[in-house]
């Protein structure tokens, strides 16, 4: 290994384009033959440090970096210093409301309130609140549209004054499209500018985002992954992401995706490939031949999936393919010619030929590539397409069926939905050539079918129109119904009249299929268990099939009424077919004028929004309350005590079903509090529009009816055993009582507790019960970081032990010693369990923790005190 000497030299080169000098981190003049040996990804790490850090800090983060080489590991830690963030409306609420709260605290405490602002660009994205109510109409993206306006106004009137009493916040409004696909169209600019010591430095454009689906942006380079809203608020304020020098895993692609298949069939086979090994929170990336085989719009759908294969980052390296996307959405050439000569001269250029070292490496020949779909309840779960009904059977059991009307698997939800399927205008126009030969031969869509397309993109009509394929979409029931995430989200509004008849008598088992990336059971809607993801032109052919359990490679879609049976070949476009009206269909000023035209929302423009430094809360409203943790008060929640079980459970509880996003039930506790409190019981919004109010939050914690307490499994729906009465009774209400008493609680959990969604919710929901710790086999990397950032301790059980092991029964007591002082990153935690019966047992535990940074948030209380602290120290000071 070539040693680099200490003190560093000075780590600028200069570029000079057209009449500008710009200065830039010369990698390769710095670290010579040792550079090509590091992935990209810590390549881009390193370039961060050296610019940001100094002295002793950045000596050590090169020392780590190179350290690195050597083991493929690392246990140093690493600063990383984003030049953005970017969120949703529903993350960025409850952010949002945190920073209002954090003003309110400092004006009681004397303090300017107005000195809280974000030191970094903040952009929102309000795409997460359209609901699917209208369908099959060609006014029904407007009329959706009207009804996310009037339902959420109170709402976006709070985000508009975010964005005015907020340095650095802007707001895309609703409208404009999901955030993920504005991001690769509007936000990233590849490379960017900063100013150091009044000098113009080139950058590598980065950012970290608000929602698990942020990597998508790997895709043309553009280094970034998803943090909680938690995690953001920190860098918003300064502090930089701390991370252990992550593992990379290195995904070597060779050969071509053959004739028939998609990016979407790539990402779910990577997706099985990763998660197989274990995947967990490294970086992944991906290099070798067959990289350069794929478009941009290809390799964003694989790096969108990142969060589902475990993984941190799905990257794709800068190269020629990122400038023709550039100039595909209509970036200016000045700009283009800078991210050429920014990453050829400083050592990021894609080489399709050079084996950087990896921690491990999993190789897919993309030859080998075949038409799935994932499912039915998690997108890891990979299948021939024609395999759907064996999966049902297998997971579901042969339902009774005894519906007349309906197959037994019918198909409730067809769903061209999310970023992941929608950004790339090849998937659309695929699945609009479907419709096309649909419409032809007279096929159409059964009235059980729910159908909906919700492009990422306002830019879709248009190249949609241009290629002729609008109506041909419209006629098979997939008219644009807007502009967000909708169904993917869990937003799709109600089901069909037969089907929610058949769940009612249960005389069928509705399916969903989507475009989208995750189908937890209840995720798409409350009363669906099960779905499959697959490619836009699948969706289609399972809606005109009708039936989830159909296999599509020898059974017809559909037979005509003069009895000539369609099959699925009879159907599918050709890649020229697809290529050809990608490239006669679009056209690269339609992104930016479409997206210009869509933000010019005059139903955004003319909410009045307050204009004072301090939100004025409305103490009887049922949207927005301030939250009592964005306090000075608030203490850690470390010590040595001991605490009741509040909830056992076991595998893969994701995010979904401990801070539901999805509709409102109107049969729910939750709804009963709303309806209190003078809300319409039919119209009470999703759990995701009230994430601003923590009293509704705190009640829908764990509402899910798939949702297993080990504690009890005949226990109700989002119910648990109060441990000294014995008595059942809500969640909530159990907390309630063991906080009125002076008792602590734990939760104890299987693998990846916390897969899924970003949204801080899961953990703020579970700090407001009071809970001090979670023990799990183990955690997704998103959530054990808003776990911290919450004041809340994840451990881990020792290798060999789980919850169902250990049968903790309510009235046992959870003995757990975590003093403060003794707290350490990976640090062994003693646990010892007092049985009811007066036995005892005792196990070693690993705190889940990974820097210094986190730990100093543990022992502060989370993110919010230490933020707080830090805008307070100057003012106590000079007092």
């Amino acid at each position: 290994m070539e040693s680099i000497n200490t003190p560093l030299p000075p780590s600028a080169g200069t570029l000079e384009l057209g009449d500008t000098s710009y200065r830039f981190v010369d990698l390769p003049a710095i670290f010579g033959n040792v550079l090509p040996r590091l992935p990209v990804v810590l390549r881009l790490l390193l370039e961060n440090a050296m610019r940001n850090l100094a002295g002793t800090e950045r000596n050590a983060a090169v020392a780590g970096v190179l350290g690195w080489l050597e083991h493929g590991t690392s246990e140093d830690e690493i600063a990383f210093q984003p030049s953005r963030v970017l969120m949703h409306d529903t993350t960025s609420t409850p952010a949002l409301v945190d920073i209002a709260a954090m003003r309110d605290a400092l004006a009681e405490a004397g303090v300017d309130p107005s000195v809280l602002n974000p030191t970094l660009r903040v952009d929102v994205c309000v795409d997460h609140s359209l609901a699917v109510e209208q369908t099959r109409r060609p006014d029904a993206a407007t009329l959706n549209l009207e009804i996310e306006m009037r339902r959420n106004a109170e709402r976006y009137r709070f985000l508009r004054w975010a964005s005015k009493a907020l340095d650095g916040v802007h707001i895309n409004p609703p409208g404009t499209g999901i955030m993920h696909t504005i991001n690769l169209e509007q936000l990233a600019s590849v490379a960017t500018q900063q100013t150091i010591d009044d000098q113009t430095w080139l950058i590598p454009d980065t950012l970290i985002g608000t929602d698990s689906h942020t990597p998508m942006i790997n895709g043309i380079g553009v280094l970034g992954w998803g943090v909680g809203g938690l995690e953001a608020q920190t860098v918003m304020f300064g502090m930089p992401v701390m991370q252990r020098i992550p593992d990379v895993i290195g995904v070597k692609l060779t050969g071509q995706l053959p004739a028939g298949t998609s990016a979407t069939d790539l990402a779910l086979r990577a997706t099985k490939a990763l998660r197989d090994i274990g995947v967990s929170g490294e970086f992944v990336e991906y290099f070798g031949p067959g990289v350069s085989t794929l478009t941009a719009g290809e390799r964003a759908v694989v790096a969108n999936m990142a969060p589902e294969y475990g993984a941190t980052t799905g990257y794709f390296p800068v190269d020629a393919t990122t400038l023709d996307y550039l100039r595909a959405t209509g970036r200016p050439e000045a700009l283009i010619e800078s991210v050429e000569a920014l990453y050829r001269r400083a050592g990021l250029w894609f080489d399709a030929h050079n084996t950087p070292r990896y921690t491990r490496v999993v190789e897919i020949d993309l030859a080998t590539v075949e038409l799935h779909v994932a499912g039915p309840r998690r997108p890891q779960d990979l299948l021939p397409y024609a395999k759907t009904g064996d999966a049902l059977r297998k997971v579901a059991g042969q339902p009774e069926h005894t519906s007349q009307t309906l197959p037994a698997w019918p198909v409730a939800i067809a769903a061209i939905t999310s970023c992941t399927n929608t950004s790339d205008p090849a998937q659309l126009i695929a699945a609009g050539l479907v419709a096309r030969r649909a419409r032809a031969l007279g096929l159409r869509v059964a009235d059980w079918v729910k159908t909906s397309l919700a492009p990422g993109s306002p830019a879709a009509v248009d190249y949609l129109q241009r290629a002729g394929l609008s109506e041909d979409l419209a006629a098979v029931g997939f008219d644009i119904v807007g502009f967000g995430c909708t169904t993917c989200i869990g937003n799709s509004g109600p089901l069909p009249a037969p089907i929610a008849q058949a769940i009612g008598n249960q005389s069928a088992t509705p399916v969903a299929v989507l475009s989208g990336n995750r189908n937890f059971p209840g995720r798409v809607h409350p009363d669906l268990g099960l779905g499959f993801i697959m490619s836009p032109p699948l969706v289609i052919a399972y809606a005109l099939a009708g039936s989830a359990a159909l296999d599509l490679s020898t059974a017809p879609v559909q037979t005509r009424a003069d009895g000539t049976a369609v099959y699925l070949k009879d159907l599918w476009p050709t890649r020229e077919e697809v290529d050809a009206l990608v490239a006669s269909g679009t056209r690269a000023t339609d992104f930016k004028s479409a997206f210009a035209i869509a933000s010019c929302n005059p139903m955004w423009s003319g909410l009045d929004a307050p204009q004072s430094a301090c939100f004025p809360w409305n103490p009887e409203s049922t949207a927005l309350r301030r939250p009592p943790f964005a306090s000075l008060d608030a203490g850690t929640q470390l010590g040595d005590y001991a605490a009741y079980p509040l909830l056992v459970l076991g595998d893969d509880v994701t995010t979904d079903h401990i801070s539901p996003a999805s509709a409102i039930p109107k049969q729910s506790d939750v709804a009963d509090f709303l309806v209190a409190k003078g809300d319409d019981r039919n119209d009470l919004n999703a759990f995701a529009s009230r994430r601003g109010n923590w009293e509704v939050m705190v009640r829908a914690a764990f509402y899910n009816k798939t949702l297993v307490n080990l504690l009890d499994t005949q226990l109700p729906m989002a119910h648990t055993r109060h441990g000294p009465s014995g008595d059942v009774m809500p969640i909530f209400e159990a907390a309630q009582r063991y906080q009125a008493s002076g008792d602590s609680v734990v939760l104890l959990a299987g693998a990846r507790y916390g897969t899924g969604s970003s949204r801080d919710w899961a953990a703020k929901g579970q700090r407001l019960l009071g809970i001090r710790a979670v023990i799990a086999v183990s955690f997704e990397r998103i959530h054990r970081s808003n776990l911290i950032g919450m004041g809340i301790l994840p451990l881990r059980f020792p290798a060999g032990l789980d919850p169902e092991m250990l049968a903790v029964r309510a009235n046992d007591t959870i003995h757990i010693a975590a003093n403060a002082e003794a707290i350490a990153p990976r640090g062994p935690v003693v646990v010892r369990i007092e049985r009811a019966n007066g036995r005892s047992e005792t196990f070693t535990a690993t705190a889940a923790v990974e820097t210094r940074l986190e730990i100093a948030l543990l022992r502060q209380g989370g993110v919010i005190p230490s933020i707080l602290q830090r805008t307070l120290a100057p003012h106590t000071e000079a007092a």
